[in-house]
């Protein structure tokens, strides 16, 4: 597989009041094509800030991508007009937002939400688009397609509305599909239909999924690497069964530990992670991390720890992994 995009050095900041929040900190990694990545991590931490970053979405001000680059197929994409990101926004790369009752627009019937896209990517006739919004309500299971695209988005139950908003972000095949929370406030039936309709999206059409969660069940069933972001960082990195057989980051310890496990027997209460995350407006000294790690040496507290090689597919930022640490179990 050829890498589809690839991020370095990455950083994102936010003017305030109060300062400068530093969002994203030299963020870097690489999608490859078809391959479905799983970015995890705390709220705050710079998850959808990076997955923004990618369209270059970030509001200008207060917002400002300050260093970095970000290659499509190959080409900075952070040195782009409005004009050329206009033209890769929707039809090579397409996002699905946290809530689609506020991402549809209320006062829009569903056809013209949908058939905006194709319209405006692709040379197509008013007929011609009628057809595509019928084929991708189809495709994303909306039953009676001829009717549901005549309704607004109050109309359509919660499952629904997130389908209209996987239409419409597949209404042109994009190459890179961006899942920001797709299965948040969705009951668990809906959930699985969902992510079976994303799997079934990302095997018919070869579309790269770079897909934002807190469920890391989620994680589990869709993705063949993992990012464990913390406070504007990436931590840990590595393929899915690395991650859940082996983490090596307290911080991805912590969360796996706070996972609910079925059985009966088990009546422990779940662990939780101690602390808060860092104040952002300046960066820390040291591991971000240290102030809530149970592990923490003197060095953490001094040196900020670098991404260290586990292993050919898996990195973790921690002093623990050093070769003259103690050993982590």
């Amino acid at each position: 597989m050829s890498r589809l995009i690839e991020i370095n050095d990455l950083e994102v900041g936010f003017k305030t009041y109060g300062g400068e929040v530093q969002a994203v900190r030299g963020v870097s990694f690489y999608i490859e094509q078809g391959e479905c990545i799983a970015v995890v991590g705390e709220s705050g931490c710079g998850k959808s800030v990076t997955a923004k970053a990618l369209l270059k979405l970030i509001p200008e001000p207060p917002g400002k991508i300050k260093s970095g680059s970000i290659l499509f197929e190959g080409n900075d994409i952070i040195a782009y007009s409005k004009k050329q990101m206009q033209q890769i926004r929707g039809a090579e790369v397409s996002m699905i937002f946290q809530d689609p009752m506020t991402s549809l627009n209320p006062t829009m019937l569903i056809e013209r939400q949908i058939g905006e896209v194709i319209a405006k990517h692709q040379k197509a006739s008013r007929k011609q688009v009628y057809d595509r919004v019928i084929e991708i309500m189809k495709l994303v299971g909306i039953p009676n397609p001829e009717k549901r695209i005549k309704q607004y988005p109050h109309e359509f139950s919660g499952g629904m509305r997130q389908r209209v908003m996987i239409a419409i972000a597949m209404a042109c095949n994009p190459k890179l599909l961006i899942a920001d929370e797709p299965t948040t406030a969705l009951d668990v039936t809906i959930q699985a239909q969902i992510l079976e309709l994303m799997k079934g999206l990302q095997e018919k059409f070869s579309t790269s999924i770079m897909l934002i969660t807190h469920d890391l069940g989620v994680v589990a069933s869709m993705a063949q690497r993992v990012l464990v972001f913390y406070a504007g960082k990436i931590v840990e990195s590595s393929d899915v069964n690395e991650v859940f057989n082996n983490p090596k980051h307290p911080y991805t310890v912590g969360l796996l530990k706070s996972m609910p496990t079925l059985g009966i027997a088990n009546k422990e209460m779940l662990a939780t992670i101690d602390g808060t995350p860092p104040d952002l407006f300046k960066s820390p000294v040291g591991c971000s991390f240290m102030p809530r790690c149970e592990k923490a040496m003197r060095i953490c507290k001094m040196a900020e720890p670098p991404m260290l090689d586990i292993n050919e597919t898996h990195q973790a930022a921690c002093w623990l992994n050093h070769e003259k640490a103690p050993r982590y179990n």
